[in-house]
């Protein structure tokens, strides 16, 4: 069987906590923060999240944002987040999640599409990206939304 994609559902909250808290190596995700910030996604028009399901289990998602520069003369597409399940991965998943991203973007006038990594610059690669710039965060203290 063949994965299928789609953009995410509300019905698709638990699962996707599921696959995030595997992508995260940063952070620690909390679930309270994840169901807030995942219903903000759901409805942002400048968030695209696509995820692929076989046999009615996500089993990979993307998350992409765009948004105006001016070194770019317009909009731009940001890939935030991009994650395959070990056990489905070299199946060309991630390749059709970023092709969704990729497509999304061109429509709405994106001059480019942009990403950070850290572990997996061949996939990227591989799919025609080229390396641009290195990549500088600064984490600031949490804030519980709630408080």
């Amino acid at each position: 069987m063949s994965p299928h994609y789609r953009r995410a559902s509300l019905q698709d909250e638990d699962e996707l906590f599921d696959l995030a808290t595997r992508l995260a190596t940063s952070f620690t995700l909390c679930r309270a923060d994840f169901s807030k910030t995942f219903r903000h996604v759901i409805t942002d028009a400048h968030a695209d999240l696509f995820i692929a399901e076989m046999d009615s289990k996500l089993i990979g998602y993307v998350l992409a944002y765009r948004h105006s520069t001016f070194y770019a003369n317009g909009v731009v597409s940001s890939v935030e987040e991009l994650f395959v399940a070990e056990a489905y991965r070299r199946m060309n998943i991630g390749k059709k999640l970023m092709a969704l991203v990729e497509e999304q973007a061109a429509a709405r006038g994106s001059k480019l599409v942009a990403l950070a990594t850290r572990r997996a610059g061949e996939f990227y690669k591989s799919i025609g990206y080229e390396e641009s710039a290195a990549y500088f965060k600064k984490t600031l203290p949490y804030r519980n939304e709630q408080e």
